[in-house]
């Protein structure tokens, strides 16, 4: 290596670690060092305003195409029964789609067996229409749909309103457990240094989930007499505050 490359290495190197250091020195000053650090949790109960049919169309044919044709003739079997019953085509909401290759192994070797193309879609239904669901399970499958599951869920407007009642909640509990702790040992809580959301737990609750044996009956029977109820959700945050 030539003695210029090294020399401008060496100063490459240098100017790093005086960097780094200044960085190091500047976070020290900007941090109090006598700070505490809570974390503070929150637990509410939500009532569900969707329930979701979630369907499947799976189709196979010699090519791709086929496949695909195939597969949206179903879908749009399935569309037009469920505008008859009630449901509006916003309610309708697809998915995914994805057509690939399939084979088959037969004495040690790759056999090509055809194109799979599957269609996944969801019914969302109010609550209040639960009533509707054994009408939308017939109307996906009478045309060739499959039911994969159902579920009690939180529109997205249901899950921001949740989120943000439930982090307030927790802010506050973190606030007074700080409070709590900084009297006990004789100090007063000072200034906020930082705070972040740890989680918030959410998750669709399960009222049907298909088996390979399973049929439209089966969960049509699983949503009778089903009401939804309250469920929990957690939020969490971590805070830290100023000791003084």
């Amino acid at each position: 290596m030539e003695k210029s490359v090294q020399i401008t290495l060496i100063i490459v190197i240098a100017v790093l670690v005086i960097a780094g250091l200044a960085t190091f020195l500047i976070l020290q000053g900007k941090t109090p060092s006598n700070t505490i650090s809570v974390q503070g949790n929150a637990l509410l109960k939500a009532d569900p305003d969707l329930v979701t049919v979630y369907f499947r169309v799976e189709t196979n044919a010699s090519t791709a195409q086929e496949a695909k044709d195939k597969n949206a003739e179903i879908v749009n079997k399935a569309t037009a029964n469920l505008v008859k019953v009630g449901i509006p085509k916003d309610k309708i909401q697809t998915l995914d789609f994805n057509i690939y290759p399939e084979y088959d192994w037969i004495d040690g070797q790759q056999k090509f067996r055809g194109y799979k193309a599957v269609h996944s879609f969801k019914v969302e239904l109010e609550t209040a229409q639960i009533d509707k669901v054994g009408a939308v399970i017939d109307a996906g499958v009478d045309a060739g749909s499959l039911i994969d599951y159902i579920n009690f869920e939180l529109s997205t407007a249901k899950q921001n309103e949740y989120k943000a009642e439930a982090l307030k909640q927790a802010s506050q509990d973190a606030k007074t457990k700080a409070e709590a702790m900084v009297s006990g040992l004789g100090k007063k809580l000072g200034k906020l240094v930082s705070v972040s959301d740890m989680s918030f737990d959410y998750y669709p609750w399960p009222i049907y989930r298909a088996m390979e044996s399973s049929s439209a009956e089966e969960a049509k029977a699983a949503v009778t007499n089903i009401t939804p109820s309250e469920k929990e959700i957690i939020a969490r945050v971590s805070v830290v505050y100023q000791i003084v």
